[in-house]
């Protein structure tokens, strides 16, 4: 027996990606323009961070290794040695999104092969039969924004209006999603997930992969600020993923941050959340500690899409990157032969891209595994092949997706 973590740094994507014309992202690379932005001085910020991208822990993982494996990207410095036991390589997405849960499921072993439903970018973005429904259902005034937009420049437009009013604020975006914020206190936050339920069941005629509840405070465009208490109610998976099965294995699976969501809580054990990567870190650090034999740790660190992606921050994502990498010996000192530790990512969101939406790139597959030889496991042609690792390491049944590089990188300890 032996312990599997994935940690997700959502949004990372390292470019390269084969298809990323067909998504308009042809040339885009989330980790290659931060790190230029970095070198010229484009991302220096006062009281913030300055310099070249420093990430020495990531680049002792393999990280300029992956890089170069996904677009040929030199990352200095990429001579720099590497951990003993210690792999990399770089994986294309085989799913038909650029989305969080197609990222999410294709890395738990399931590709999504179909098309989701997606809103047009018009006013309004909403079918007005959906639009009546959410309003007569809901017990609703009426719904403000109907639109694409980003989260926080749909709270300052529509933010004092909602308040006044009671109508909550809906948007979307080019993902398969459906956002409604709403204050915590004035419209109520119990009030909003109850709301979210219901638009849930409406939008799943329609293939909508995620309906998410997006809470705030404050009493101004000035003050208005997203909470922690945000909740995604997500699709079930309609295939088993490698949460199904490892929970089917009776093994345990330790979720932290919107992990739960995303699964539509199938297959979660134990679920941790928190406010900010470097909270999120602090709880992800405590399910290692709690793992045991044939656990399965599973975090995402939501930050570097929600903050810094999305709202083209290469500065913001540069310094949130280097926090990370300096609490990533935190998480290997807690390793023991026999354990796999990963880091990925379930798709791009270049802040240096137009528009303020994700990307399609390859994804970043490093980590260490004591007491294997660790090497390189190559360009992966589906994300599938994570979770097929995760479950050759922890000794469950093979499943149809992917392919275990567990043998690339030394076999069973």
């Amino acid at each position: 027996m032996a312990r599997a973590f994935v940690f997700v740094l959502d949004s990372f994507g390292i470019g390269g990606a084969a298809d990323a014309a067909e998504f308009g992202d042809e040339g885009a690379n989330t980790f290659a323009h931060i790190a230029d932005a970095c070198r010229s001085g484009k991302a220096d910020r006062p009281g913030l961070r300055n310099g070249p991208l420093l990430l020495p822990n990531m680049t002792a993982l393999g990280l300029a290794h992956a890089a170069h494996i996904a677009s040929g990207y030199d990352f200095e410095p990429a001579s720099a040695p590497l951990l003993p036991s210690s792999f990399h390589g770089a994986a294309q997405e085989i799913s038909s999104g650029k989305d969080t849960p197609s990222g999410h499921w294709e890395i738990a072993a399931l590709p999504m092969r179909f098309g989701w439903g997606r809103f047009p970018d018009t006013v309004p973005a909403f079918p007005p039969a959906l639009t009546e429904a959410m309003i007569r259902e809901g017990n609703l005034p009426g719904i403000l924004g109907n639109c694409h937009s980003d989260g926080m420049a749909a709270i300052e437009v529509f933010g004092a209006e909602h308040v006044a009013t009671g109508k909550p604020i809906c948007y979307t975006s080019v993902d398969s999603v459906l956002q409604i914020a709403a204050h915590e206190e004035h419209f109520g936050l119990d009030r909003l997930y109850e709301f979210c339920k219901i638009v849930r069941r409406l939008c799943d005629p329609l293939k909508i992969g995620r309906v998410i509840a997006r809470p705030f405070l404050g009493e101004t465009a000035d003050t208005f600020k997203r909470t922690a208490n945000r909740r995604d109610y997500a699709v079930s998976p309609p295939e088993p993923t490698l949460l199904d099965r490892i929970t089917e294995a009776h093994g345990r699976v330790l979720a932290v941050g919107k992990i739960g969501d995303i699964f539509a809580h199938r297959g979660v054990t134990t679920l941790r959340k928190a406010a900010g990567n470097m909270a999120m870190f602090d709880q992800a650090l405590e399910a290692m500690k709690e793992a045991i034999d044939g656990d399965f740790v599973f975090a995402n660190f939501v930050d570097f899409d929600s903050e810094f992606g999305h709202r083209r921050d290469p500065a913001g994502y540069a310094a949130a990157l280097e926090a990370f990498d300096c609490r990533v010996p935190e998480a290997l000192a807690l390793l023991a032969p026999g354990d796999l530790f990963v880091l990925t990512a379930d798709h791009g969101n270049d802040p240096t891209w137009r528009g303020t939406d994700h990307t399609r790139e390859r994804i970043p597959l490093i980590g260490l595994a004591p007491g294997l030889t660790g090497g390189s496991a190559g360009l992966r042609t589906t994300f599938s092949d994570i979770g097929e690792t995760v479950a050759e390491h922890l000794g469950i049944g093979r499943g149809k997706y992917g392919t275990s590089f567990y043998g690339d990188i030394g076999g069973h300890a």
